[in-house]
């Protein structure tokens, strides 16, 4: 538990720079008039509308903003200083490019062609880089495919992060494999990539799985995937892999305790259900909802332990809830103003930093990513919230759709950036409550359905 929040810590601290270059010059949308005179609770946008503009505009973070040369996601994007970073690409990231791409396609934000095109090029690069017993790095470099290191130990596998990744790579196998030629061997890459990674390997024959690996330190970071948090999708993949799977013990002792993830606290009458990491009491920050569940989908998942629909279901509505009761004052929260995440933030002293945003670490910053990545469980609180953050465009709508984080509580401070990591499960997580492409995509897959099965799941397909 310590250690997952340290590695969020760690990932705070490193939100730093390296350098590069950005000539993409943003022109501002003329979007519709918010209309003066309307009461303050009226939408001034259809749902329809607010939701495909927040796709169109988000999906320009994988699109306008990719890395130059091998088409990732950055792992940041800070419009006053495009040159930032503007080679890191981020392995997790670029999983939800990934999938991103699909919307776009589907959405006619790109053509077919156009998605084909990028898609080649981020294969290639991906087939290239550097891995680590079949696992990508957190942090690679979008010239050449070389590992930057993350932390001092963690130049290697990023076990987690490759999981993301290969959650966006089996919804392109699934996407083109019966298209033309062309994409059928866009298919075929993508399949055969996420397969190379040797899962079994990441258990140190154990029954459990490990976060890193290094050529240089081994394991030495020994942090050990737990439930509950963000990793369950690396679980759910590593069963399913055809050539490095893993068993059904290393599932039950690893990610669920063997039972010591169920949790019976409850909060304003909803049951949180598992053991959240260093937040038992409202649940942890809400990304815990969203990444594991981009492409697996959770509505009628459910182990031999819980639901996995009625644990996001209830830990989006405790947040929520939370947000609504504002037990510190701060100014501004409420039913259309909620959402807690890991982020970027604002520091005491004013400037912009890194928090992972909870209600026991409330700091007074919304992350619109949270209310808006939470949609499928909450709909009703998820459009009030993207609406009120539709009638302060002018702050809060930047080149690449709602800034990353922002605060009433000080003046209306806004960290004008974006992080890959919060902009992906917006555009994604609104498609699947539209139209569930993606959760459609994944589960179809005859691989992640073996691995399902080989956890004793039950699952909709």
């Amino acid at each position: 538990m310590v250690k997952v929040v340290q590695t969020i810590l760690i990932a705070a601290l490193l939100l730093s720079s390296c350098g590069g270059g950005d000539d993409y010059t943003y022109t501002p949308i003329d979007f519709p008039d918010d209309d003066t005179g309307t009461p303050d609770d009226e939408p001034t946008i259809s749902d329809e509308d607010l939701l495909d503009l927040t796709q169109q505009e988000t999906f320009k973070y994988f699109w306008d903003f990719a890395e130059v040369n091998s088409g990732g996601a950055k792992e940041r994007y800070h419009p006053s200083d495009p040159g930032r970073d503007a080679h890191v690409v981020t392995s997790g990231g670029t999983g939800f490019g990934l999938m991103a791409i699909l919307v776009g396609i589907e959405r006619g934000f790109i053509s077919r062609q156009q998605g084909v095109e990028r898609l080649a090029t981020l294969l290639d690069f991906l087939e290239n880089a550097d891995r680590f017993h079949g696992a990508w790095a957190h942090w690679m470099n979008g010239n050449n495919g070389s590992v930057i290191p993350f932390s001092p130990m963690d130049n290697g596998g990023d076990l987690v992060e490759t999981a993301f990744l290969s959650q966006g790579l089996i919804c392109i196998k699934e996407y083109f494999k019966n298209g033309s030629d062309t994409e059928k061997g866009l298919a075929q890459k993508a399949d055969d990539l996420w397969k190379g990674v040797e899962w079994d390997w990441y258990t140190q024959n154990k029954n459990s799985l490990y976060w890193h690996w290094s050529p240089n330190f081994g394991f030495q970071i020994n942090l050990e995937l737990k439930g509950y948090n963000e990793v369950l999708i690396a679980y759910v993949l590593a069963a399913a892999s055809p050539d490095h799977s893993i068993a059904k013990e290393v599932y039950s002792n690893g990610w669920a305790s063997n039972g010591g993830i169920t949790y019976p606290n409850n909060k304003y009458g909803y049951p949180l259900l598992v053991r959240h990491a260093g937040a038992l009491e409202y649940g942890g920050p809400l990304f815990w909802a969203h990444y594991s569940y981009l492409g697996l989908n959770p509505n009628g998942l459910s182990d031999d332990y819980v639901s996995y629909w009625n644990v996001n279901v209830n830990h989006s509505k405790i947040n929520y809830s939370y947000c609504v009761e504002n037990p510190k004052n701060f100014e501004g929260y409420g039913s259309d103003c909620w959402g807690l995440t890991a982020s970027y933030s604002r520091n005491a002293d004013g400037t912009m930093g890194y928090n992972a945003h909870h209600p026991a670490n409330d700091t007074g910053v919304i992350s619109p990513t949270a209310a808006i990545s939470s949609i499928p469980y909450t709909p009703n609180e998820s459009l009030s919230a993207m609406h009120y953050f539709y009638k302060n465009k002018d702050k809060l709508l930047g080149p690449a759709g709602f800034y990353d984080a922002f605060s009433p509580e000080y003046d209306f401070w806004v960290g004008e950036a974006y992080l890959a990591i919060d902009q992906g499960p917006q555009i994604i997580m609104i498609e699947n409550y539209r139209t569930g492409l993606l959760w459609n995509l994944f589960m179809q897959n005859e691989d992640v359905q073996t691995g399902l099965d080989k956890l004793d799941f039950q699952y909709n397909n």
